[in-house]
C-alpha cells in the first residue's frame, strides 16, 4: 500500500509530498506521483526509474523535482512555484500503471492565490 502526507501550500510556495511504499517492488520499479483535479483525469506528472532517471509533465517542469530514497522505501515530490492550478489530489504508485490497478486515498494539495 502507498500512502501520501502533504500541506496546504501558497502560490509561489513551496511543498514536499512524501510516499512511503510497503512493497519491495518499490525498489525496482518506476515510481510515479500523479495528480487528479476536479473534473479532470488523473495524469503522471512526474516518474523516477530505478537508474533515477527522470520525466515530468509539461505543465510542471522546472518546478516539481521527483526523488526517491531507496533505503527508506519513500518517495519524494518537491513542488515549488506553486501555483493555484496545481491543486488537485496527488497520488504516488508505480509507473505509468498503477500497481494492480489499485490506488490509494491520495493527498489534497490546495494552492491558495
Amino acid at each position: 500500500q502507498l500512502q501520501a502526507s502533504g500541506r496546504l501550500g501558497a502560490a509561489g510556495g513551496s511543498l514536499r509530498l512524501s510516499c512511503v511504499a510497503t512493497s519491495t517492488i518499490f525498489k525496482v520499479a518506476t515510481m510515479g506521483w500523479y495528480r487528479r483535479a476536479p473534473d479532470r483525469d488523473r495524469q503522471l506528472v512526474a516518474s523516477i526509474n530505478k537508474y533515477n532517471v527522470v520525466t515530468y509533465e509539461d505543465a510542471v517542469k522546472g518546478r516539481f523535482t521527483i526523488s526517491r530514497d531507496v533505503p527508506e522505501n519513500t518517495l519524494y515530490l518537491e513542488m515549488s512555484n506553486l501555483r493555484p492550478d496545481d491543486s488537485a489530489v496527488y497520488y504516488c504508485n508505480t509507473a505509468p500503471t498503477a500497481l494492480n490497478g489499485l490506488w490509494g486515498q491520495g493527498t489534497q494539495v490546495t494552492v491558495s492565490s
